[in-house]
């Protein structure tokens, strides 16, 4: 046999397998999967959700939200306010979800796509589990493909390729409600600094509804700002979001800063600061936002540390900067050769 033909009937050999195995995979598929809903039922039942917890790498949940009063909470930051929104796109994206096509049924291979079991280390898909009104769903969300998501259901072997795309954070901070402090600047009326250490200050605006700001108590032999210059800026406290919240009481406080802003109504909000390591850490007070006040009594929020610099700024960039000294010229040691000397006069032409 020539090796051209063998390599023709090898080539033949290996299409008929492959089309058999197709075949076989596609009969063996039930009819009525695709289109299907991921979680059947779910989508009927959002409006009676109490609880969601997300399961990644561990046989314990890295975070449960759930609802308590009124509203949503984080427990693992201390019941905490929930993103609200950013929880109901995660159920809406499940109760939407359908199955595109069916997946590996082979354990061996569920870490591939990422739906192997979440409760051993190092897994890298995530299982989220919804509580609602008649029962508890659950399921294992895995590697993104395509527009979509790989899945399997908690329990189930047959793994899926769903749409729309399910994301998933598996960190308490990110599902927090991050927003903070939202006061414009034309509402701030002063700005009392008072530093761990050193000199503090008082910005008051010069006039009400007018721009620019004065610093008190210059100190000797310096010169301030001009008055805009010197105006706190418009994210000062304007959009002041926290990346993470704490007990206070869990964070060292022991060398702060203070700053106080006291606004146009009369409600004096006080910030008190603290660097832990790489990250800045806040207490807020409020003597009339009874909200605010309540959302932060005996909480500590990490600020980015630009946003956290913004509100706690140094005297020193509130002044002119000194202008550096002209450096005096050394004097030659005595009995040196000037520098200075004439040159000699260049020799006559014979």
């Amino acid at each position: 046999m020539s090796p051209n033909r063998l390599i023709v009937l090898s080539v033949a050999a290996l299409v008929a397998i492959s089309g058999a195995f197709y075949l076989t995979t596609t009969r063996n598929l039930p009819r009525d999967i695709q289109g299907a809903p991921l979680l059947p039922g779910l989508g009927a039942e959002l409006g009676t959700v109490t609880e969601v917890s997300l399961l990644k790498g561990s046989p314990t949940p890295s975070v449960i939200l759930h609802k308590t009063g009124g509203g949503w909470s984080v427990a693992e930051r201390g019941d905490y306010p929930a993103d609200v929104a950013k929880l109901h796109r995660l159920l809406l994206s499940l109760g939407d979800a359908k199955i595109v096509e069916e997946k590996t049924s082979d354990p061996a291979n569920y870490s591939i796509i990422g739906v192997e079991d979440p409760t051993k280390a190092g897994a890298s898909g995530t299982e989220i589990e919804v509580a609602a009104q008649d029962g508890r769903h659950a399921v294992i969300v895995g590697k993104p493909v395509g527009e979509g998501t790989f899945v399997r259901r908690a329990g189930e072997p047959r793994s899926y390729s769903v749409q729309p795309a399910i994301f998933v954070e598996t960190e308490p901070r990110a599902w927090i409600d991050t927003r903070l402090i939202d006061v414009p600047v034309a509402s701030i009326e002063s700005v009392e600094f008072k530093p761990a250490s050193g000199p503090g200050y008082v910005l008051r605006r010069i006039k009400p509804k007018a721009d620019g700001f004065e610093l008190e108590h210059v100190p000797p032999g310096r010169k301030a700002l001009d008055a805009a210059s010197l105006a706190p800026s418009a994210t000062t406290l304007g959009g002041l979001d926290a990346e993470d919240v704490a007990a206070a009481k869990d964070i060292d406080f022991s060398q702060p800063v203070e700053a106080v802003y006291t606004l146009a109504d009369g409600n004096v909000i006080t910030l008190t600061g603290a660097a832990v390591g790489d990250k800045r850490w806040v207490k807020v007070e409020s003597t009339k936002d009874a909200a605010l006040a309540a959302k932060t009594r005996d909480r500590a929020f990490q600020l980015a540390t630009y946003r956290y610099e913004a509100v706690f700024r140094p005297l020193d960039q509130l002044l002119v900067a000194k202008e550096a000294k002209p450096a005096k010229e050394a004097k030659p040691p005595a009995g040196a050769a000037s520098s200075h000397r004439k040159a000699p006069a260049p020799a006559k032409a014979p």
